[in-house]
């Protein structure tokens, strides 16, 4: 019985092709994730975040109307109004940093969703949100913790930066006013560098179930040589959003003013303006919350994709990747998660594809690259060079060999005086006589037939030899046409 290979279908194509990422595909490709799941990624983005600012509003809200309604019982300018106003303050700034560290976990939770969504989305899975959230659920608490660790490492920053200015305004102010502009412009280019290089921390902890300090040290290294093409990613989305913002507030301030005019044609400050600024207000918001769902579900995509691109150019990932969906695709179950293989491995640089690459000219006379600059590109890795050969003039003279000395003469026929008779004798080196022709070769008989012996033992004789005639001859062997016939 013969075994014929069965057929398999090609595979299913991703998000992303899988080999190393150029800059214009991971941008392109952060805004093309939306349409690969937008149930998952962009609503349950819009929920969440809807959910927490109502939530951070009505509570910090609620909290200021409570402690500063106590203020109406007093009487302005006194000592007890002064010390209920500084704790109301007090109340209501502390409240809106706790919800709003309560915001940003579910600002990271959303994060750890959408990273585990490209992933599978790289290799051309699509998860519902329960699947999703079953891998995020272990990983949770590190998000939330390095979010929070994040937070307090900047606040501890700023506050020690602003106590140190304001000791400092006391004795000398201009300085410390010229210092604090000094440290705002120092601080754009450390924030910027610090975001590129812990970039990739929450992939780390939620495909490679890192710990907080692990997934540090992996953004660290993975980044190593792609800072630049992270930091113009990031640079750019943050002005397409910021842009997006700005262009989003223009129109919502002109339709406030329209309303306005529309409830109240009466001229009527009060309840005109009061009207107007709510549901400008409302829709703006609104709108701004559609938009941060919108660049927080990008952003998330972007980080993920810069960390598939690294894995692959530092470790070989697509290699993984490839293996996995061929398999997959083949009809194999079980297979182990390809973002927890070779986590770590080291693999030499290899060019990304459409990228030019200079050609290798191994065929060349010495296996090397052509010496000298390239007029486009800028000149080509050195390789092996040719063998200098001295100029002309410098090898020495060939050696001169003796006439005589070396190899004996060759002995030399006698020389005989042209009157002298030659002797009887032929001289040694005479002619010699031509020799006979060779003769052809002569061939035995072959022998004859075995034939049965008689019985007496006595030799057979010999078979007459065949006798050949024409087909029109007679049989006696005369000639017919002869005149003695």
């Amino acid at each position: 019985m013969t075994a014929y290979p069965a057929w398999t279908p090609a595979s299913r194509p991703g998000i992303i092709p899988l080999h190393p990422l150029t800059f214009g595909t991971i941008l392109g490709r952060s805004f093309a994730a939306l349409r690969q799941n937008p149930k998952v990624l962009l609503g349950f983005a819009l929920c969440v975040q809807a959910i927490a600012y109502v939530v951070v509003i009505l509570a910090v809200s609620g909290v200021a109307i409570a402690s500063f309604s106590r203020l109406n019982t007093m009487q302005p300018g006194t000592d007890d109004y002064q010390a209920v106003l500084a704790g109301s303050i007090a109340i209501t700034v502390v409240v809106g940093i706790v919800l709003g560290l309560a915001a940003g976990a579910l600002g990271v939770i959303v994060q750890g969703v959408v990273v585990s969504e490209v992933a599978h989305a790289a290799v051309a899975e699509k998860l519902a949100l329960r699947a999703l959230w079953a891998k995020v659920k272990p990983v949770a608490w590190r998000l939330i913790g390095y979010s929070a660790l994040l937070l307090a490492v900047v606040i501890g920053a700023v506050a020690a930066a602003a106590f140190a200015l304001f000791g400092l305004g006391f004795v000398a102010f201009p300085a410390a006013a010229g210092l604090g502009v000094v440290l705002v412009l120092a601080a754009i280019p450390l924030v910027w560098w610090l975001s590129v290089k812990l970039v990739l921390v929450p992939s780390a902890i939620i495909l490679e179930r890192a710990t907080i300090g692990d997934a540090v040290g992996r953004s660290w290294r993975l980044t190593r040589t792609r800072f630049w093409p992270i930091l113009g990613i990031q640079l750019l989305l943050s002005l397409i959003f910021g842009g997006i913002a700005q262009v989003v507030s223009i129109p919502f301030s002109f339709l406030s003013a329209a309303m306005s005019t529309i409830i109240t044609p009466t001229g009527d400050p009060q309840i005109g303006e009061i009207i107007a600024i709510i549901a400008g207000g409302l829709l703006s918001q609104a709108v701004v919350l559609l938009v941060q769902a919108v660049a927080t579900v990008v952003q998330a995509t972007a980080a993920a994709l810069i960390y598939i691109d690294c894995r692959m150019r530092h470790e070989g990932l697509d290699l993984d990747l490839l293996t996995y969906v061929e398999r997959r695709d083949a009809g194999a179950t079980g297979l182990a998660d390809p973002y927890l293989e070779h986590i770590g491995r080291v693999i030499a640089p290899r060019p990304v594809p459409g990228a030019y690459a200079p050609p290798a000219y191994a065929g060349t006379a010495y296996g090397g690259y052509p010496s000298g600059p390239h007029p486009a590109y800028g000149g080509y890795p050195a390789g092996p060079q040719a063998p200098q050969y001295p100029a002309a003039g410098r090898y020495s003279a060939p050696p001169q060999y003796p006439a005589s000395g070396g190899y004996s003469a060759p002995p030399q026929a006698p020389l005989y005086p042209a009157s002298a008779p030659y002797p009887a004798s032929a001289p040694p080196y005479a002619a010699a006589a031509p020799a006979a022709p060779p003769q052809p070769p002569t061939y035995a008989p072959s022998p004859p037939p075995a034939s049965r012996e008689p019985a007496d033992g006595a030799l057979p004789a010999e078979p007459a030899p065949t006798q050949w005639a024409a087909p029109s001859a007679p049989a006696d062997g005369s000639d017919r046409e002869s005149p003695w016939a």
